[in-house]
């Protein structure tokens, strides 16, 4: 089935990585330019910022706004590259002032973690929260999804949350990003919503399963090194033929990069090694991987094809 009528966030994101100095104490400004135009020139449509591989939860809200001013800057060059910002946290209050922030700054959506600090809260609950950071943060015209990832939140978003949210706010609440990696979430989904909701699927090893049930696009940690790939499979998929072929070999690279945990340490050395991208510093808690490692990696990874 083809999709028409695309929702106008549609289309292949990287969950991008943040450009560290090396000793991490502050971003690498002077490489941000570089970074953006490599994920534009292959294939991205857009890029999330501190989204889980950004650090998101790593930096305060004024590094974040400094960095989402750097990008916003940049932007300007590259033609019809959409942005997205990572808003999530679990005050309830900051949530709603880094989003302002992202629109005020013109930034084409947020994407936003339920607030993950407490488990066990109702739909009602977190229905009232969204309810008011949409009221209170997101203007008509723009969008918000819901950073749908229970493995690392413990909280999701019930198809029957998605139906009120939707209800309540038609347009600016757009929908969700599915990093569930729940092949059965994203049927159901697609089986309730339609085209109505819209899906960018977190999981590359089923980005053609989330196509057929019509999801609208990609944000994974993976397209900072195979977006190239993975606009093949959209691209096909749009044209109404068959991208197995290519679905495959972004499954062989996902699963061969799910081998890294956490995976932003691996796909900072990558991008450096195999790329040519300053090497970028991780913020802790997370650790840099060691140069033997991203070049054993940057070996074996070269040879799927």
């Amino acid at each position: 089935m083809i999709m028409t009528d695309l929702h106008p966030l549609a289309g292949i994101y990287a969950a991008a990585v943040t450009p560290l100095t090396a000793d991490a104490s502050s971003f690498d400004f002077e490489s941000v330019p570089a970074f953006i135009h490599f994920l534009a020139d292959r294939g991205c449509h857009g890029a999330l910022l501190f989204g889980t591989t950004g650090e998101g939860p790593s930096f305060s809200p004024k590094e974040r706004e400094a960095f989402m001013r750097s990008v916003r800057v940049i932007r300007s060059q590259v033609r019809d590259f959409k942005l997205l910002a990572g808003t999530g946290t679990p005050s309830l209050s900051e949530t709603i002032e880094l989003t302002k922030l992202a629109f005020e700054l013109n930034y084409d959506g947020v994407v936003v973690l339920p607030p993950y600090y407490f488990r066990k809260v109702t739909d009602d609950g977190l229905f009232n929260w969204f309810s008011e950071v949409i009221t209170k943060a997101v203007p008509q015209g723009k969008y918000l999804l819901g950073y749908h990832i229970p493995p690392m939140t413990g909280i999701g978003f019930s198809l029957e949350l998605l139906e009120r949210l939707k209800a309540k706010f038609p347009g600016q609440f757009a929908g969700i990003k599915d990093s569930s990696h729940d092949e059965a979430f994203a049927t159901a989904v697609g089986q309730r919503f339609g085209k109505d909701l819209l899906v960018l699927n977190g999981t590359d090893s089923y980005f053609h399963h989330a196509l057929i049930n019509h999801a609208q696009g990609a944000i994974t940690a993976p397209a900072n090194l195979i977006s190239d790939n993975l606009r093949k499979v959209w691209d096909l998929f749009q044209e109404g033929k068959d991208p197995s072929k290519a679905q495959k070999l972004v499954t062989e690279q996902r699963r061969f990069l799910e081998q890294y945990t956490p995976i932003a340490p691996m796909l900072k050395g990558l991008l450096h090694k195999i790329h040519g991208l300053p090497q970028w510093s991780i913020r802790s808690p997370l650790e840099n991987a060691g140069n033997k490692v991203v070049e054993e990696a940057a070996e074996k990874f070269s040879k799927i094809v």
